[in-house]
């Protein structure tokens, strides 16, 4: 091979090495990323939003100065946590909507995973920060509809009530999603509860008194 064939080769090859460590380093910054945030989830669960940063760095096995460099302020690490919380149950809202199931039975199913997935989330109405961003009022809005799609199907079919709202569902599933204290088996009490609220959505003539809730800071 020639030097100008070899200085050719090792420029060609150069940039797929570069790729290389690009990515891996990409991949270690969003594992590092994946720890902190849970276990920042299961610190601000467990002590509160005042937890100490260096704590959530030991519990996440990273330096501090990593965590600092994925959230440089408390409020950053907050907004993410909420946000995360927020997309999970966007997911469970999502499944909802497209399910085949009739709405009452769909519904259930998404009270199911908010159970299931009760000690991932860090929201509003869980006692977790107010954050206001737009991204998370983005996702808000999205969850609100995708629940309308829900009882909107079963308005159409006669078996969910005509007065019952997606906030209805989005503050019955933060109460199910929050163990009472000294409760002995939570999940298996919360999905018996879960099961009467639905069962209670039934299509029927006579309207719930009080007046309609607009809007829940989940």
């Amino acid at each position: 091979m020639s030097p100008r064939g070899t200085i050719t080769f090792a420029m060609s090859e150069a940039p797929t090495e570069a790729g290389r460590v690009t990515r891996h380093l990409r991949s270690d910054a969003a594992a590092n990323r994946e720890r902190i945030l849970a276990a920042a989830t299961i610190a601000v669960r467990r002590d509160g939003e005042r937890v100490p940063m260096a704590t959530i760095a030991d519990e996440a096995g990273v330096g501090i100065g990593t965590l600092y460099r994925h959230y440089p302020a408390r409020p950053a690490l907050l907004a993410a946590l909420t946000l995360r919380s927020f997309q999970l149950v966007l997911q469970h809202a999502r499944a909802a909507a497209q399910s085949d199931q009739p709405a009452p039975a769909a519904l259930e199913q998404f009270f199911e995973q908010t159970i299931a997935a009760r000690n991932e989330l860090i929201l509003p109405l869980h006692g977790g920060p107010v954050i206001h961003d737009e991204k998370i009022v983005a996702l808000q809005t999205e969850i609100r509809n995708l629940l309308e799609q829900v009882l909107a199907r079963g308005r159409c079919d006669r078996t969910i009530r005509p007065d019952a709202t997606p906030t209805d569902i989005i503050i019955t599933g933060a109460m199910l999603a929050q163990p009472l204290p000294h409760a002995a088996d939570w999940d298996q009490l919360a999905r018996r509860q879960a099961r009467i609220f639905v069962a209670g959505l039934g299509a029927t003539d006579l309207p719930l008194t009080g007046s309609r809730p607009t809007r829940a800071r989940r």
